[in-house]
């Protein structure tokens, strides 16, 4: 797998970080790419735009993110997605201000796959 097969839109579920392991929010992912072939994300969780930039190796996608929130303060975290196939990506996050105790996760499937219907 290669970089730009991750291009694309993908649906999002996550748990926050804390305890409670169950989904909590759902959105969009954005993945595309820069000049260098960097990785540029952009979320859209509960009408809160999120953006990162980060790179992929062996099949390891790691972004560092920040957003602010209805708080105005800026938030600043890093994601790490396993990336089972081109269009399946399981993952984990934490945040600075989040809970050290736990870790975020998410899920994320690709809106429209590439994968050829047998």
């Amino acid at each position: 797998m290669t970089v730009q097969d991750l291009i694309g839109k993908y649906a999002v579920s996550g748990s926050n970080q804390e305890a409670n392991n169950e989904i909590s929010y759902k959105g969009i992912l954005t993945l595309s790419l820069d000049t260098n072939n960097r990785i540029i994300a952009n979320w859209l969780i509960n009408n809160h735009k999120q953006k990162g930039t980060g790179f992929f190796k062996d099949n390891i996608l790691v972004i560092n993110f920040n957003y602010k929130d209805d708080d105005r303060k800026t938030y600043k975290g890093v994601a790490v997605y396993r990336c089972i196939t081109k269009d399946v990506l399981e993952g984990f996050w934490s945040e600075k201000h989040g809970d050290p105790l736990y870790l975020g996760t998410e899920h994320c499937l690709r809106m429209e796959s590439t994968e050829p219907l047998n």
